[in-house]
């Protein structure tokens, strides 16, 4: 946590093996406490669930995902650029 930030104080479910691991890494001082290590999750979560809404609407603007074909040239065109570079070092 962050000091003068604000918290609320919640109750959650969460299958055991979860809580275990929570309390495994706050013993090995990967986190201050069970509930830094679960705002820590949920940070990383909402993270990732903002990159997916990015990639989404990057993909909207787009005309979509690469289509098979597309993805074979990429492939092609990157295989050929590593080794380019390889035989130049």
């Amino acid at each position: 946590m962050h000091p003068g930030m604000t918290v609320a104080k919640i109750a959650v479910s969460i299958p055991e093996r979860l809580l275990h691991r929570a309390r495994a890494a706050v013993a090995r001082g990967r986190a201050a406490s069970v509930s830094a290590y679960v705002a820590s999750a949920l940070e990383q979560k909402s993270k990732l669930d903002e990159l997916e809404q990015l990639l989404e609407q990057m993909l909207a603007e787009t005309g979509g995902p690469m289509t098979a074909a597309e993805r074979r040239q990429a492939d092609r065109i990157l295989a050929t650029g590593k080794a380019r570079k390889r035989t130049a070092a």
